[in-house]
Protein backbone atom coordinates (compact mmCIF):
# COMPACT_ATOMS: atom_id res chain seq x y z
CA UNK A 1 0.00 0.00 0.00
CA UNK A 2 1.11 3.41 -0.90
CA UNK A 3 2.39 5.61 2.01
CA UNK A 4 -0.20 8.81 2.43
CA UNK A 5 1.99 11.89 1.91
CA UNK A 6 3.58 13.66 5.06
CA UNK A 7 2.32 17.57 4.43
CA UNK A 8 3.75 20.37 5.64
CA UNK A 9 2.10 23.69 5.05
CA UNK A 10 4.27 26.59 5.59
CA UNK A 11 2.31 30.30 6.12
CA UNK A 12 4.25 33.44 6.02
CA UNK A 13 2.70 36.24 7.77
CA UNK A 14 2.32 39.46 5.60
CA UNK A 15 4.65 38.38 2.79
CA UNK A 16 4.50 40.20 -0.32
CA UNK A 17 3.84 38.32 -3.65
CA UNK A 18 6.60 40.18 -5.09
CA UNK A 19 9.10 39.29 -2.03
CA UNK A 20 10.54 36.20 -4.06
CA UNK A 21 12.60 36.00 -6.68
CA UNK A 22 10.51 32.95 -8.35
CA UNK A 23 7.83 35.50 -8.85
CA UNK A 24 9.57 37.95 -9.92
CA UNK A 25 11.22 40.19 -6.82
CA UNK A 26 14.95 41.45 -7.18
CA UNK A 27 15.77 42.75 -3.97
CA UNK A 28 15.37 39.95 -1.52
CA UNK A 29 17.14 36.96 -2.24
CA UNK A 30 15.46 33.54 -1.88
CA UNK A 31 17.29 30.85 -3.37
CA UNK A 32 15.72 27.96 -1.65
CA UNK A 33 12.63 29.40 -2.27
CA UNK A 34 13.48 29.48 -5.46
CA UNK A 35 14.93 25.74 -5.72
CA UNK A 36 11.21 25.17 -4.15
CA UNK A 37 9.68 26.24 -7.18
CA UNK A 38 12.08 25.13 -9.68
CA UNK A 39 11.32 21.38 -7.95
CA UNK A 40 8.00 21.78 -7.96
CA UNK A 41 4.66 23.91 -9.01
CA UNK A 42 4.08 27.52 -8.68
CA UNK A 43 0.76 28.95 -9.17
CA UNK A 44 0.77 32.87 -10.02
CA UNK A 45 -2.95 33.43 -9.29
CA UNK A 46 -3.39 32.79 -5.76
CA UNK A 47 -5.35 34.57 -3.40
CA UNK A 48 -5.51 34.46 0.24
CA UNK A 49 -9.15 33.93 1.07
CA UNK A 50 -9.62 37.66 3.13
CA UNK A 51 -7.27 40.88 2.91
CA UNK A 52 -6.17 40.37 6.67
CA UNK A 53 -4.86 37.44 8.68
CA UNK A 54 -7.61 35.97 10.90
CA UNK A 55 -10.07 35.57 8.23
CA UNK A 56 -7.49 34.39 6.30
CA UNK A 57 -6.35 31.59 8.42
CA UNK A 58 -9.72 30.83 9.03
CA UNK A 59 -10.79 30.00 5.53
CA UNK A 60 -7.33 28.32 5.13
CA UNK A 61 -7.75 25.83 7.65
CA UNK A 62 -11.43 25.31 7.04
CA UNK A 63 -11.91 25.39 3.53
CA UNK A 64 -14.92 28.09 3.90
CA UNK A 65 -15.11 31.49 3.54
CA UNK A 66 -14.65 33.16 7.66
CA UNK A 67 -17.89 34.30 6.86
CA UNK A 68 -19.49 30.95 7.55
CA UNK A 69 -17.51 30.99 11.12
CA UNK A 70 -18.44 34.53 12.01
CA UNK A 71 -14.58 35.80 11.98
CA UNK A 72 -15.25 37.78 8.62
CA UNK A 73 -15.26 40.84 10.83
CA UNK A 74 -11.49 42.50 11.04
CA UNK A 75 -9.07 40.54 13.51
CA UNK A 76 -8.75 38.89 16.48
CA UNK A 77 -8.08 41.72 19.45
CA UNK A 78 -6.05 40.60 22.84
CA UNK A 79 -9.63 42.06 24.19
CA UNK A 80 -11.79 39.65 22.21
CA UNK A 81 -13.76 36.38 23.39
CA UNK A 82 -14.51 35.33 19.66
CA UNK A 83 -12.76 32.67 17.84
CA UNK A 84 -13.26 29.89 15.12
CA UNK A 85 -16.90 27.74 16.45
CA UNK A 86 -15.94 24.56 18.54
CA UNK A 87 -17.67 22.29 15.63
CA UNK A 88 -16.10 23.83 12.87
CA UNK A 89 -13.84 21.91 10.02
CA UNK A 90 -10.41 21.34 10.17
CA UNK A 91 -7.49 20.31 8.34
CA UNK A 92 -6.43 18.24 11.07
CA UNK A 93 -9.86 16.96 11.77
CA UNK A 94 -10.21 15.77 8.36
CA UNK A 95 -7.08 13.98 8.34
CA UNK A 96 -7.62 12.45 11.98
CA UNK A 97 -6.47 9.63 13.10
CA UNK A 98 -4.54 8.73 10.31
CA UNK A 99 -2.04 11.49 10.26
CA UNK A 100 -0.06 13.17 13.21
CA UNK A 101 -0.93 16.87 13.65
CA UNK A 102 0.56 19.85 14.98
CA UNK A 103 0.28 23.49 14.66
CA UNK A 104 3.97 25.16 15.44
CA UNK A 105 3.98 29.54 15.07
CA UNK A 106 0.80 31.63 15.23
CA UNK A 107 -3.35 30.66 16.21
CA UNK A 108 -4.82 33.88 15.60
CA UNK A 109 -8.29 32.28 15.62
CA UNK A 110 -9.71 32.67 19.26
CA UNK A 111 -7.16 32.44 22.77
CA UNK A 112 -10.38 32.05 25.42
CA UNK A 113 -12.13 28.98 25.92
CA UNK A 114 -13.80 27.34 24.09
CA UNK A 115 -11.68 28.71 21.13
CA UNK A 116 -8.29 27.82 22.73
CA UNK A 117 -6.09 26.33 22.36
CA UNK A 118 -5.69 24.85 18.93
CA UNK A 119 -6.02 20.78 20.23
CA UNK A 120 -9.23 21.77 20.38
CA UNK A 121 -9.65 21.81 16.44
CA UNK A 122 -7.74 18.56 15.75
CA UNK A 123 -3.97 19.62 16.09
CA UNK A 124 -1.90 17.16 18.73
CA UNK A 125 0.46 19.52 19.61
CA UNK A 126 0.48 23.05 19.08
CA UNK A 127 4.31 25.10 20.31
CA UNK A 128 3.27 28.96 19.38
CA UNK A 129 1.70 32.40 20.02
CA UNK A 130 -2.01 32.68 20.35
CA UNK A 131 -2.15 35.79 17.92
CA UNK A 132 0.02 38.14 16.12
CA UNK A 133 3.76 38.82 17.73
CA UNK A 134 2.60 42.36 17.85
CA UNK A 135 0.09 41.92 20.48
CA UNK A 136 -0.07 41.95 24.07
CA UNK A 137 0.31 40.21 26.68
CA UNK A 138 2.32 37.71 24.33
CA UNK A 139 3.75 34.52 25.71
CA UNK A 140 4.76 31.06 24.03
CA UNK A 141 2.14 28.07 24.81
CA UNK A 142 3.74 24.59 24.48
CA UNK A 143 1.87 21.39 24.56
CA UNK A 144 2.53 17.58 22.86
CA UNK A 145 -1.15 16.26 23.58
CA UNK A 146 -4.45 17.58 23.37
CA UNK A 147 -5.22 16.07 27.03
CA UNK A 148 -2.14 17.65 28.38
CA UNK A 149 -2.31 21.17 30.09
CA UNK A 150 -0.53 24.00 28.17
CA UNK A 151 2.52 25.64 29.65
CA UNK A 152 4.16 29.14 28.94
CA UNK A 153 7.40 30.80 28.11
CA UNK A 154 8.35 34.16 27.48
CA UNK A 155 9.54 33.86 23.83
CA UNK A 156 12.65 35.13 22.65
CA UNK A 157 11.35 37.41 19.53
CA UNK A 158 14.11 37.90 17.54
CA UNK A 159 14.71 34.36 17.47
CA UNK A 160 10.65 32.83 17.12
CA UNK A 161 11.62 31.73 13.24
CA UNK A 162 14.50 29.66 14.09
CA UNK A 163 12.10 28.44 16.97
CA UNK A 164 9.08 27.49 14.89
CA UNK A 165 11.41 25.63 12.33
CA UNK A 166 13.27 23.87 15.11
CA UNK A 167 10.21 22.46 16.61
CA UNK A 168 8.99 21.45 13.30
CA UNK A 169 12.29 19.32 12.47
CA UNK A 170 11.58 17.97 16.02
CA UNK A 171 7.79 16.88 14.80
CA UNK A 172 9.21 15.68 11.94
CA UNK A 173 11.82 13.67 13.27
CA UNK A 174 9.38 12.45 16.53
CA UNK A 175 6.91 11.26 13.66
CA UNK A 176 9.13 9.90 11.02
CA UNK A 177 7.29 6.80 10.67
CA UNK A 178 4.32 9.02 9.60
CA UNK A 179 2.30 10.34 7.99
CA UNK A 180 2.12 13.61 9.73
CA UNK A 181 0.49 17.33 8.82
CA UNK A 182 2.20 20.06 10.25
CA UNK A 183 1.21 24.05 9.91
CA UNK A 184 3.92 25.86 10.25
CA UNK A 185 2.50 28.99 10.31
CA UNK A 186 4.81 31.61 10.86
CA UNK A 187 4.94 35.30 12.68
CA UNK A 188 7.08 36.79 10.24
CA UNK A 189 8.10 39.14 8.26
CA UNK A 190 4.51 40.75 10.24
CA UNK A 191 6.33 43.73 11.81
CA UNK A 192 8.04 44.87 14.35
CA UNK A 193 11.20 43.59 12.38
CA UNK A 194 13.37 41.90 14.76
CA UNK A 195 16.23 40.04 12.27
CA UNK A 196 17.73 37.19 14.38
CA UNK A 197 21.35 38.10 15.09
CA UNK A 198 22.91 34.36 14.51
CA UNK A 199 21.25 34.00 10.96
CA UNK A 200 21.80 37.85 9.51
CA UNK A 201 22.36 37.82 6.16
CA UNK A 202 23.17 41.59 5.04
CA UNK A 203 19.83 41.67 3.21
CA UNK A 204 19.31 44.85 0.55
CA UNK A 205 16.17 45.22 1.38
CA UNK A 206 17.04 46.16 4.96
CA UNK A 207 15.39 44.32 8.41
CA UNK A 208 12.31 43.37 6.18
CA UNK A 209 14.80 41.47 3.76
CA UNK A 210 16.92 40.07 6.49
CA UNK A 211 13.39 38.40 7.72
CA UNK A 212 12.20 37.45 4.83
CA UNK A 213 15.62 36.00 3.90
CA UNK A 214 15.56 33.90 7.34
CA UNK A 215 12.55 32.27 6.20
CA UNK A 216 14.38 31.49 2.90
CA UNK A 217 17.53 30.14 4.97
CA UNK A 218 15.35 28.27 7.03
CA UNK A 219 13.10 26.85 4.21
CA UNK A 220 16.37 25.09 2.79
CA UNK A 221 17.37 23.56 5.43
CA UNK A 222 13.83 21.80 6.61
CA UNK A 223 14.33 20.64 2.74
CA UNK A 224 17.87 19.39 3.58
CA UNK A 225 16.27 17.89 7.13
CA UNK A 226 14.17 16.32 4.70
CA UNK A 227 16.32 14.65 2.36
CA UNK A 228 18.98 13.65 5.57
CA UNK A 229 15.56 11.10 6.97
CA UNK A 230 14.73 9.78 3.52
CA UNK A 231 11.08 11.63 4.11
CA UNK A 232 11.90 14.07 0.94
CA UNK A 233 9.51 12.14 -1.87
CA UNK A 234 7.31 11.23 1.04
CA UNK A 235 6.55 14.89 2.34
CA UNK A 236 3.91 17.49 0.54
CA UNK A 237 5.90 20.97 1.14
CA UNK A 238 3.86 23.88 0.53
CA UNK A 239 4.63 27.62 1.29
CA UNK A 240 2.07 30.75 0.67
CA UNK A 241 1.40 33.87 2.64
CA UNK A 242 -1.83 35.35 4.88
CA UNK A 243 -2.86 38.37 2.48
CA UNK A 244 -0.28 40.90 0.88
CA UNK A 245 2.43 43.34 2.27
CA UNK A 246 1.91 45.68 4.90
CA UNK A 247 4.61 48.49 5.77
CA UNK A 248 6.89 47.01 3.57
CA UNK A 249 7.48 44.22 1.43
CA UNK A 250 6.30 43.97 -2.71
CA UNK A 251 2.64 43.77 -4.06
CA UNK A 252 4.87 43.28 -7.72
CA UNK A 253 2.78 44.92 -10.03
CA UNK A 254 -0.28 44.67 -8.28
CA UNK A 255 -2.54 47.35 -7.11
CA UNK A 256 -2.51 47.98 -3.03
CA UNK A 257 -1.26 45.76 0.16
CA UNK A 258 -2.73 44.14 3.14
CA UNK A 259 -6.04 45.63 4.35
CA UNK A 260 -6.91 47.04 0.85
CA UNK A 261 -10.47 46.54 -0.27
CA UNK A 262 -11.19 44.83 -3.03
CA UNK A 263 -7.35 45.43 -5.35
CA UNK A 264 -5.31 42.43 -5.91
CA UNK A 265 -2.07 43.55 -3.42
CA UNK A 266 -3.97 42.52 -0.50
CA UNK A 267 -5.18 38.91 -1.70
CA UNK A 268 -2.92 37.24 -4.31
CA UNK A 269 -0.21 35.92 -2.49
CA UNK A 270 2.74 33.16 -3.25
CA UNK A 271 2.07 29.74 -3.68
CA UNK A 272 4.80 27.33 -4.57
CA UNK A 273 4.12 23.44 -3.57
CA UNK A 274 7.10 20.54 -4.15
CA UNK A 275 6.82 16.62 -3.69
CA UNK A 276 9.44 15.33 -5.99
CA UNK A 277 8.28 12.37 -7.39
CA UNK A 278 4.68 12.94 -7.46
CA UNK A 279 4.54 16.68 -8.36
CA UNK A 280 6.33 17.80 -11.70
CA UNK A 281 9.41 20.08 -11.32
CA UNK A 282 9.10 23.32 -12.77
CA UNK A 283 5.21 23.49 -13.40
CA UNK A 284 4.24 27.51 -13.28
CA UNK A 285 -0.22 27.60 -13.48
CA UNK A 286 -2.18 30.55 -13.49
CA UNK A 287 -5.29 28.79 -12.95
CA UNK A 288 -7.59 30.57 -10.07
CA UNK A 289 -6.58 29.47 -6.90
CA UNK A 290 -7.42 30.30 -3.16
CA UNK A 291 -6.01 29.02 0.06
CA UNK A 292 -9.83 28.32 0.45
CA UNK A 293 -8.65 25.19 -1.74
CA UNK A 294 -6.40 23.49 0.86
CA UNK A 295 -9.25 21.59 2.51
CA UNK A 296 -10.52 19.47 -0.29
CA UNK A 297 -7.04 19.51 -2.26
CA UNK A 298 -5.26 17.78 0.89
CA UNK A 299 -8.16 15.72 1.31
CA UNK A 300 -7.63 14.11 -2.39
CA UNK A 301 -4.28 13.87 -2.06
CA UNK A 302 -4.59 11.66 0.99
CA UNK A 303 -7.95 9.78 0.16
CA UNK A 304 -10.07 11.30 2.88
CA UNK A 305 -13.49 12.39 2.56
CA UNK A 306 -14.42 16.03 3.23
CA UNK A 307 -17.06 16.17 6.24
CA UNK A 308 -20.67 15.80 5.37
CA UNK A 309 -22.92 18.33 6.27
CA UNK A 310 -20.73 22.10 5.95
CA UNK A 311 -20.12 23.93 2.57
CA UNK A 312 -16.89 23.99 1.46
CA UNK A 313 -16.30 27.03 -0.54
CA UNK A 314 -12.36 25.67 -1.98
CA UNK A 315 -12.15 23.12 -4.28
CA UNK A 316 -9.96 20.39 -5.17
CA UNK A 317 -6.52 21.62 -7.00
CA UNK A 318 -4.80 18.34 -7.03
CA UNK A 319 -5.42 17.77 -10.83
CA UNK A 320 -3.80 21.40 -11.58
CA UNK A 321 -0.98 20.58 -8.91
CA UNK A 322 -0.29 16.60 -10.32
CA UNK A 323 -0.93 17.36 -14.26
CA UNK A 324 -1.39 21.23 -14.79
CA UNK A 325 -5.35 20.76 -15.07
CA UNK A 326 -7.77 23.77 -15.74
CA UNK A 327 -8.90 25.66 -12.29
CA UNK A 328 -11.63 24.55 -11.34
CA UNK A 329 -12.94 27.75 -10.34
CA UNK A 330 -15.17 30.22 -12.31
CA UNK A 331 -14.67 32.42 -9.84
CA UNK A 332 -13.08 34.31 -6.96
CA UNK A 333 -14.83 35.94 -4.60
CA UNK A 334 -12.82 38.49 -2.35
CA UNK A 335 -14.47 39.62 1.06
CA UNK A 336 -13.75 43.11 2.80
CA UNK A 337 -14.87 42.25 6.36
CA UNK A 338 -18.08 41.06 5.76
CA UNK A 339 -19.05 42.78 2.33
CA UNK A 340 -17.95 41.18 -0.80
CA UNK A 341 -15.53 43.52 -2.01
CA UNK A 342 -14.55 42.01 -5.91
CA UNK A 343 -15.03 38.88 -8.38
CA UNK A 344 -12.12 37.77 -9.97
CA UNK A 345 -12.77 35.43 -13.37
CA UNK A 346 -9.97 34.12 -15.26
CA UNK A 347 -9.74 37.65 -17.38
CA UNK A 348 -11.86 39.92 -15.73
CA UNK A 349 -11.75 42.10 -12.15
CA UNK A 350 -14.94 43.87 -10.51
CA UNK A 351 -14.30 45.67 -7.92
CA UNK A 352 -16.94 47.28 -5.94
CA UNK A 353 -15.12 48.64 -2.91
CA UNK A 354 -12.12 50.61 -1.84
CA UNK A 355 -10.97 53.09 0.27
CA UNK A 356 -10.60 56.96 0.25
CA UNK A 357 -8.01 57.84 3.21
CA UNK A 358 -9.58 56.70 6.25
CA UNK A 359 -12.74 55.96 4.80
CA UNK A 360 -14.48 52.41 3.61
CA UNK A 361 -16.35 53.59 0.06
CA UNK A 362 -18.48 51.08 -1.53
CA UNK A 363 -17.73 52.06 -4.70
CA UNK A 364 -21.24 50.77 -6.72
CA UNK A 365 -22.68 53.95 -3.66
CA UNK A 366 -21.37 56.18 -6.32
CA UNK A 367 -22.80 53.78 -9.31
CA UNK A 368 -19.27 53.44 -10.68
CA UNK A 369 -17.93 50.01 -10.24
CA UNK A 370 -14.19 49.27 -11.73
CA UNK A 371 -13.97 46.76 -14.29
CA UNK A 372 -9.97 45.65 -15.22
CA UNK A 373 -9.01 43.23 -17.94
CA UNK A 374 -6.18 41.56 -15.72
CA UNK A 375 -4.90 40.08 -19.19
CA UNK A 376 -3.85 43.97 -20.62
CA UNK A 377 -4.10 45.75 -17.33
CA UNK A 378 -2.55 43.26 -14.14
CA UNK A 379 -2.23 46.43 -12.01
CA UNK A 380 -5.83 47.06 -12.27
CA UNK A 381 -4.80 51.06 -13.79
CA UNK A 382 -7.58 51.26 -15.76
CA UNK A 383 -11.62 50.76 -15.63
CA UNK A 384 -12.41 49.18 -18.95
CA UNK A 385 -16.13 49.06 -17.71
CA UNK A 386 -17.91 52.04 -20.26
CA UNK A 387 -16.22 49.44 -23.00
CA UNK A 388 -17.13 46.25 -22.03
CA UNK A 389 -21.00 46.84 -20.90
CA UNK A 390 -21.61 43.26 -21.38
CA UNK A 391 -18.72 41.99 -19.26
CA UNK A 392 -19.52 44.57 -16.42
CA UNK A 393 -23.37 43.02 -17.03
CA UNK A 394 -22.15 39.89 -16.63
CA UNK A 395 -20.17 40.50 -13.32
CA UNK A 396 -22.38 42.26 -11.66
CA UNK A 397 -24.43 39.65 -11.66
CA UNK A 398 -22.21 37.41 -10.45
CA UNK A 399 -21.50 39.88 -7.70
CA UNK A 400 -25.44 40.12 -6.65
CA UNK A 401 -25.05 36.11 -6.55
CA UNK A 402 -22.18 35.98 -4.52
CA UNK A 403 -24.05 38.73 -1.63
CA UNK A 404 -27.37 36.95 -1.63
CA UNK A 405 -25.75 34.10 -1.17
CA UNK A 406 -23.15 35.16 1.51
CA UNK A 407 -23.52 38.52 3.00
CA UNK A 408 -26.00 37.00 5.10
CA UNK A 409 -24.17 34.37 6.68
CA UNK A 410 -22.67 37.82 9.11
CA UNK A 411 -26.14 37.89 10.59
CA UNK A 412 -25.73 34.88 12.65
CA UNK A 413 -22.72 36.28 14.29
CA UNK A 414 -23.04 39.47 15.68
CA UNK A 415 -19.52 41.03 16.07
CA UNK A 416 -17.59 41.24 19.07
CA UNK A 417 -16.81 44.68 20.21
CA UNK A 418 -14.28 44.85 22.77
CA UNK A 419 -14.21 46.78 25.71
CA UNK A 420 -13.46 50.97 25.16
CA UNK A 421 -10.47 50.42 27.36
CA UNK A 422 -8.84 47.67 25.69
CA UNK A 423 -5.58 48.08 24.04
CA UNK A 424 -6.37 47.91 20.28
CA UNK A 425 -3.15 46.29 18.34
CA UNK A 426 -3.35 46.47 14.71
CA UNK A 427 -3.14 42.85 13.10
Amino acid sequence: MARKPNIIVILADDLGYGDLGCDGGTIIRTPNLDRMAAEGVRLTDFYASANVCTPSRAGLLTGQYAIRNGLAHEVIQPADTKGLPPEAPTIPRLLSPDYATALIGKWHLGHVAPHWPPTAYGFDAFHGLPYSHDMRPLALYDTDAPDTPLTESRPDFAKLTEVFFQRTYDFIEANREGPFFVLLALTAPHTPLRPNPDDLTGSPAGAYGEVVEEIDLNVGRLLDRLQALGLDDDTLVIFTSDNGPWFEGSSAPFRDRKGGAGFEGGYRVPFIARQPGTLPAGAVSDALSSNLDLMPTLAAMTGRPLPQGPVFDGRDLSQVLLKGAASPHEEIVLFDNNKVAAIRTPRWKYVVRSYYRTHDVPLDAFNYPLLFDLAQDPGENYSVRRSHPDVAEEMQGRLERARAALEPLAEAFPPHIPPASAAQHPD
